[in-house]
């Protein structure tokens, strides 16, 4: 996850923070700052782990982080495509929850 923390948007004062709070399984990647005039506060990417699978519930970014995951040898069937609702998880290659 820190990796995907590096990618600053190119765009205003916008700030990456991480947000890892392991004792719960809870990871965030979170975008906030000013572009122009305008607040922006933006969850980029959100993982849990449930029930010894991976959960991904957001990813706004242009890395396909389930695939990344399995690239790193997380097997498909414990990553949860949180962000589907469960008949379409059903279609994946992915766990169903």
């Amino acid at each position: 996850m820190i990796e995907y923390a590096q990618s600053k948007p190119a765009y205003g004062e916008i700030e990456v923070e991480t947000i890892f709070d392991t004792q719960r399984n809870h990871y965030q990647i979170v975008h906030f700052g000013w572009h122009h005039q305008r607040w922006i506060h933006q969850g980029v990417i959100h993982l849990d782990i449930r029930n010894e699978k991976i959960w991904i519930f957001c990813n706004s970014t242009e890395h396909d982080v389930a695939e990344d995951l399995v690239n790193l040898g997380v097997p498909k069937q414990d990553i949860v495509l949180g962000f589907y609702p469960h008949f379409m998880r059903e279609m994946s290659d992915y766990a169903v929850g």
